[in-house]
Order: C-alpha cells, then sequence, then structure tokens
C-alpha cells in the first residue's frame, strides 16, 4: 500500500481495544489515529485514561500514549478522522447495534469485536480462512443503510476458533454430530489474575451465553448467501459445554465428531495440514503461513507451548483417534484474544482492504 490507512478504535481502553492498539502497532497497511472510549475516559490521553490497566504483555506503544481519548458517542467528530474502525465498545447489545450502524453510516466501515450483529442477516460474520464469500451481503446492507462505503462486519466467537476450523478442514468427509467442551481461558472475560483471583485454582462450569454460541455460530460461518442475506446451515449438530478455566489466553477444545463418509486418520492430518484459505494465498500481513498444525505426541497442544503458534493466529490440533461411540475425537487450541478476538477481526479488515470494500476515504 502506498499510504496507510487511518484507523480509529472504538472501545479503545478496554482489553480487547487494547489488544487492537498492541496488533496494530507498526501495521504496513493500518496506522492508529484517533482512540475513542466512554465519556468517563474522554479528554484524558490513551495513557492517563488507561492508566494501570494495561493489560498485555508488551508495552504501550509509545504513538499512542499522548493521543487525547474522544468520546465514542459523537460519532460525526471521531469518524470525521479515519478511514475505518475497529469496534470494541462495552455496552448493551442494543447500544453496540445503533452505535456501529450509526458510524457505518457516516461512510466509516466498522469491523467490530462484538457479538451485537453476529445475527443481522445482512452483516457478514467471517473467518477469513473458511467464509469470505459471505462478504458478498455487505451490498445489501449498504443499500439498506443508505450508505456507499459504510458497512458493519463482525468475527465469530473466540470459543469456535479452535473446532470450527478443523469442522470445515472436513468438510468432505460431511461430519454431522459434534459433541464439544471448551475450557476457556480467563482473558475471554476480559480479565486477569490479578483482576479475577477467585479463579487461581478454580474451574467455573459455566460461561453465559457462551453455549448457544458455540453451537449456533459455526453454522452461520458455513451457510449460504441468499438474496442478499445469509442462511445458516443445518448441519453438523453441534452440543456444546462451555467451562471457565484458570488459564490467562488460550481456549482449549475436546471434540467427538460423527462423519457420513468415514475418512482414516491420515485423511484427516492430511486434510487439517494442507487446509488453507484467502488469507494465506494473499499473503495477508496478519495471515499463519500454517493455519492449522497437528501436534503427534500424546501431550499436545498444551497452552504453555501451543497457544501463540503463528504469533497466536494459527491453530493446534492434537490426540486425534477413532472413538468408540462417535468415529473420531480429537483436541483444539486457539489464541482466544488473537486469533478469536482482535487479531480476527485484523485479519478480516486487512482481507476487506484487498478486496476493496475499505478505502482511503
Amino acid at each position: 500500500m502506498e499510504k496507510k490507512l487511518k484507523v480509529g478504535v472504538l472501545g479503545a481502553t478496554g482489553m480487547v481495544g487494547q489488544r487492537f492498539i498492541s496488533l496494530l502497532e507498526n501495521h504496513p497497511w493500518f496506522e492508529v489515529v484517533t482512540v475513542a472510549a466512554s465519556p468517563r475516559s474522554a479528554g484524558k490521553t490513551y495513557e492517563e485514561a488507561v492508566g494501570g490497566r494495561w493489560k498485555m504483555s508488551t508495552p504501550m506503544p509509545e504513538a499512542v500514549k499522548q493521543m487525547v481519548v474522544m468520546n465514542v458517542n459523537e460519532v460525526e467528530k471521531v469518524a470525521a478522522g479515519v478511514d475505518f474502525v475497529f469496534s470494541a465498545v462495552d455496552m448493551t447489545k442494543d447500544e453496540i447495534k445503533a452505535i456501529e450502524e450509526a458510524y457505518a453510516r457516516t461512510e466509516t466501515p466498522v469491523v467490530s469485536n462484538n457479538s451485537a450483529h453476529r445475527w443481522t442477516p445482512d452483516v457478514p460474520m467471517v473467518v477469513p480462512e473458511i467464509n469470505p464469500e459471505h462478504f458478498e451481503v455487505i451490498r445489501g446492507q449498504r443499500e439498506r443503510l443508505g450508505t456507499k462505503r459504510g458497512f458493519i462486519a463482525v468475527k465469530p466467537n473466540c470459543s469456535i476458533q479452535s473446532y470450527a476450523p478443523v469442522l470445515t478442514a472436513w468438510k468432505e468427509f460431511e461430519p454431522y454430530e459434534v459433541v464439544a467442551t471448551t475450557y476457556q481461558a480467563i482473558s475471554g472475560a476480559g480479565k486477569t489474575f490479578k483482576d479475577w483471583p477467585e479463579m487461581v485454582e478454580n474451574i467455573i462450569p459455566y460461561i453465559g451465553g457462551e453455549e448457544e454460541k458455540s453451537e449456533q455460530e459455526p453454522l452461520r460461518l458455513w451457510g449460504k448467501v441468499e438474496d442478499g442475506r445469509i442462511v445458516k446451515a443445518e448441519s453438523p449438530v453441534i452440543t456444546c459445554q462451555c467451562i471457565r478455566v484458570p488459564v490467562l489466553d488460550g481456549h482449549t477444545a475436546a471434540v467427538f465428531v460423527k462423519f457420513r463418509k468415514k475418512p482414516t486418520k491420515e485423511q484427516l492430518i492430511e486434510k487439517l495440514v494442507s487446509f488453507k484459505g484467502l488469507p494465506q494465498e494473499l499473503e495477508l500481513p496478519s495471515a499463519p503461513k500454517q493455519f492449522i498444525q497437528y501436534l503427534e505426541e500424546d501431550n499436545r497442544p498444551q497452552v504453555s507451548l501451543d497457544v501463540n503458534f503463528e504469533r497466536g493466529m494459527g491453530i493446534s490440533v492434537g490426540r486425534l483417534r477413532e472413538d468408540t461411540v462417535y468415529d473420531f475425537k480429537f483436541v483444539g487450541l486457539s489464541h482466544n484474544t488473537l486469533r478469536g478476538a482482535a487479531g480476527g477481526a485484523l485479519l478480516c479488515a486487512e482481507l476487506l482492504t484487498a478486496k476493496g470494500y475499505i478505502q482511503a476515504k
């Protein structure tokens, strides 16, 4: 790119907002020029607004420290200086829907980490390696919003990243029934152990709303575009339990699968390691070269060893074996705040830019 696109981060002081800020440091295509957050942070420098709540393992980028935080509710003012925005606002679902549409109507593309618009029929919810064709619905969405360049695109829930890509790689064998249990890191709740001491040496067998998302969102990824809307797939049927575990970063899934066409273990592994999509073909800046790795050792994948595979943008799979009740079972691992949150949204923005949906104003 000749000139970097100007980016705003909405909800910049929260954990996902911070992750966007850290990922965008030295990005070859994008540059953060605006940070926006709640009225209580507005008017302060970013460094003051975040205070002691910087949760990333890398230092706060120098370039943003002295930026004055804007009021995220002053939509026209925030949108005026940017080519597009990343959204990580912490509001109610209805408030998020309204504010993201308000930004889109200012002709500002919105790439959102939030769940509010994941089931809006003309809003694409995309994992770039799985369903980039869903970006086609943006044309109809723009007609509805009355915009020429403004739109909303979202990424799916972090919980599904460790198994939905795997099942996609195995599509030709027709998986039709899936049981998954996810073991989810505390950063998925925007917390560290310092914020949430009761999670130390503890497991909580409930994460509000997560099981429904984990069962339904993969079906939207595998859905079809019909008449400018996304119609979700009917199969496979997925049932899920989601458990919070004392891990900082990394969602692990233990998964059982039944197939209509019976594959061998060797065929399944070959499909995993050869699986790639548009991000790999286009060599997008945040794309993992190897999307899914297969680990032969019995004790892998492990969070401490494998969560940062491909800078946290790859998926690790192990323990694939035949099962006595289902056909096969495996363990998957993904980084929930990189591939599963800000990194996944960043990869969407890169693909949207490569496809011409996001351009300089």
